[in-house]
């Protein structure tokens, strides 16, 4: 098997679950590098990794994903050689399931798809409602025709020509909604995969609420960028 691909795992304080994570992506078919994006974590993620045997990136304050993503992609391109490695962005809590995502490099190794992304056999019961998925998938929908079942999703694998042409990447937790829609919008072919993976469930706490509510303005951001129609809207809210 060519070694031709990369993982780059965002991570902000999940040194219970990184470790797992990481062994699980080094024994996936033709990886031969990890990188984790320690993104300001205040416990042993970045520690942990290491001694998994992943290159840890340290920000040493929280950037978001999209930061950590952008961090990851670049240190990668320090170590590619003359062929740029495709690159398969992992979340840091899917532990022992990161086996699975073989599946996702499958179709961009063999230049069927530009980018994949994961749809999950198996869903876990969340603690919120659908309502920014439901504004991630029409907002896709309306802006570039693609239909996304579960367009969140931040398991994906892009050729690093994808990647470049989808950067800058959309702020926060709306990089993945903005990433389907540029890239399909210049053109670049998605596919979405199922895999059998699964991830922490986010919970009905205070901070799960908090994290909902960034999720929701970010995604908003990001089709506003994309959608007069949104746009308008959000200025006459802030009106």
């Amino acid at each position: 098997m060519v070694t031709d691909t990369a993982v780059v795992i965002p991570a902000r304080d999940e040194a219970e679950r990184i470790g797992a994570t990481v062994a699980a992506a080094m024994d996936l078919p033709g990886v031969d590098l990890v990188v984790v994006v320690d993104d300001g974590s205040t416990d042993q993620t970045g520690r942990v990794a290491r001694a998994a045997g992943a290159r840890v990136v340290r920000h040493s304050r929280n950037r978001g994903k999209a930061g950590a993503m952008e961090s990851g992609a670049e240190a990668v391109r320090l170590l590619d050689g003359p062929t740029p490695r495709h690159l398969l962005f992992l979340d840091a809590d899917l532990g022992d399931t990161a086996r699975a995502a073989s599946a996702l490099v499958e179709p961009v190794r063999a230049g069927a798809a530009d980018m994949t992304i994961a749809v999950f056999a198996t869903r876990v019961k969340l603690g919120g409602h659908g309502i920014v998925v439901r504004l991630a998938r029409d907002g896709i929908k309306r802006a570039s025709g693609f239909t996304a079942a579960q367009p969140l999703n931040g398991q994906r694998c892009l050729t690093r020509d994808a990647f470049e042409a989808a950067r800058p990447l959309a702020h926060g937790f709306g990089v993945e909604t903005a990433l389907t829609i540029d890239l399909v919008r210049k053109g670049f072919r998605v596919a979405e995969v199922e895999v059998d993976m699964a991830h922490r469930a986010t919970g009905t706490d205070w901070r799960a609420q908090v994290h909902r509510a960034r999720q929701l303005r970010d995604v908003a951001l990001a089709l506003a960028a994309r959608e007069p129609v949104i746009r308008d809207n959000l200025a006459k809210i802030r009106l």
